[in-house]
C-alpha cells in the first residue's frame, strides 16, 4: 500500500505520538486553546447535536487535585493544560438553537429544519439513558481526535487518559447530572519525545467484501 507521505494531514498523522513528559514551564494561551476546541468542534457528531463540552483545567493547584484523580499520571501536572471532555446526555436539548442556526447561515430550509426537531424530539428523550450515553461517547472521540490533530499541527504534543476516577471528577468539579467525563486531554510541549508504536497489519483487522 502507497502512502502519500507529502500530504499535510498524513504528516500530522503520521508525528502525532502519545507524550508522557512535558516541559512544566511552557504554557499554551488561553486564547489558542479556545481557538483549538473551536477548531475541534467542526468534528462530526450525532444529528449534529454536537454532544460535548469541555473543562479546560489550566490552574496549577487544580491540576495537581486532579493528578491525584488520575492515578497520579505526572502529564496531568506538567502539562500546559488539561481539557476534559465531557458528554451530554441531554444534548438533544439544543436541537431547536442548532438547527435555527443552520437556516440562518444558509444551510437548509425552515421545513428541514421543523421536521429535523421534530423527529429529534420523537427519538432522543426516549432512548435509554445507556444509549445516549454510547452516542455521546463516540461523538467525543472523533472531537478528541480532531483535537490532537490541530494540536499537533501547531507543534503541541498531546496525550488521551481514559484511566481516571470519573466519579471522583464529577464530585470534584459539580458535574449536573447530564454531563459525565469521558477522557482526559494533556496538551503541551514535549519534554521527552513519546515512545514509537507498532499497528497491526491491515489484513488482520479488515476484511473486504
Amino acid at each position: 500500500m502507497t502512502v502519500n507521505v507529502e500530504s499535510p494531514v498524513v504528516k500530522v498523522m503520521q508525528e502525532r505520538k502519545s507524550v508522557r513528559a512535558y516541559d512544566p514551564d511552557f504554557k499554551i494561551s488561553k486564547e489558542e486553546l479556545e481557538e483549538m476546541l473551536a477548531l475541534a468542534s467542526t468534528a462530526p457528531s450525532s444529528s449534529n447535536l454536537q454532544s460535548w463540552n469541555f473543562i479546560v483545567i489550566q490552574d496549577q493547584e487544580v491540576k495537581k487535585e486532579l493528578r491525584a484523580i488520575a492515578n497520579n499520571q505526572a502529564q496531568v501536572e506538567t502539562s500546559s493544560a488539561i481539557i476534559a471532555v465531557l458528554g451530554n446526555i441531554d444534548a438533544y436539548k439544543n436541537v431547536e438553537k442548532i438547527y435555527t442556526q443552520n437556516v440562518e447561515e444558509g444551510h437548509m430550509d425552515e421545513s428541514i429544519k421543523e421536521r429535523t426537531i421534530e423527529n429529534t424530539y420523537k427519538v432522543y428523550p426516549n432512548a435509554p439513558v445507556e444509549a445516549r450515553m454510547n452516542i455521546a461517547s463516540y461523538d467525543a472521540g472523533l472531537i478528541s481526535m480532531q483535537l490532537m490533530l490541530i494540536a499537533k499541527d501547531r507543534g503541541y504534543d498531546t496525550i488521551p487518559m481514559g484511566g481516571f476516577d470519573k466519579a471522583k471528577f464529577a464530585e470534584r468539579f459539580e458535574l449536573p447530572e447530564h454531563l459525565f467525563p469521558i477522557v482526559l486531554i494533556a496538551v503541551g510541549k514535549a519534554a521527552a519525545p513519546a515512545f514509537g508504536t507498532s499497528r497491526l497489519p491491515l489484513e488482520d483487522i479488515a476484511r473486504f467484501i
